[in-house]
């Protein structure tokens, strides 16, 4: 009789504890995608360049091995917010190209709207259901994988129709890596708030710019 208890007590503990990290997660994730709103701002308000940008993005890159070495120690936090901020600068100058655009504010504000209602949607499902989406993770990073080489093949052929779907693949995979990322938590396979946080900002982020290159891409037919 003396060994049930224990079991109820370990569970309610593991609970507790995924609902800790949950929520230090999400504060947090709510925190540095403000951040990166201010930093975009200041850097569309300083007319930074594209050269500026992916300087920035590079740093950015740089910074996530620092996060992940960090996470665990008490300057996580300042590294987090030092990697957020860089990112969110870094998409100043694409943010003025759209802005100068004729209904460009409104793609703006259509990309953030969807971008918030696909992670809250799929937050949602992924809470509520408690199902666990592990099984997406190598179908996902082949995805990315391939979407990489793409894009960076791109970068030289400059094909506007493979520039879409490149576009559209990144919303795809960026959608099923908020589930995948959201499941690991609630399943506790992940158990450090930091690196949770930085995962979700990353699908965050590469959404919302997707979403956009696609609005502005169709915006442009009409």
């Amino acid at each position: 009789m003396s060994y049930q208890p224990t079991m109820h007590s370990s569970t309610y503990s593991q609970v507790g504890d995924t609902n800790k990290v949950l929520r230090n997660t999400y504060f947090l994730l709510a925190m540095t995608l403000a951040f990166s709103a201010v930093t975009a701002g200041l850097a569309m308000a300083m007319n930074f360049g594209f050269g500026v940008a992916l300087v920035l993005s590079l740093v950015g890159l740089g910074l996530v091995f620092v996060v992940q070495r960090k996470a665990d120690s008490a300057s996580g936090i300042f590294w987090t917010f030092a990697f957020t901020g860089v990112m969110g600068a870094s998409i100043g100058p694409m943010l003025n190209r759209f802005a100068a655009m004729a209904n460009g504010p409104e793609l703006i504000m259509q990309a953030m709207g969807l971008t918030a209602v696909a992670f809250f949607a799929l937050s949602a499902i992924a809470l509520s259901s408690r199902r666990n989406f592990s099984f997406m993770g190598n179908f996902l990073f082949v995805g990315l994988i391939v979407v990489i080489v793409a894009g960076l093949a791109n970068l030289f052929f400059q094909i506007p129709a493979l520039h879409l779907a490149i576009n559209a693949a990144v919303v795809l995979i960026m959608s099923g890596l908020i589930l995948f990322d959201t499941s690991r938590i609630v399943h506790g396979g992940e158990t450090n708030y930091i690196r949770a946080t930085v995962s979700l900002y990353l699908n965050v982020f590469n959404l919302f710019t997707s979403l956009l290159q696609l609005l502005g891409i169709m915006g442009s037919d009409d």
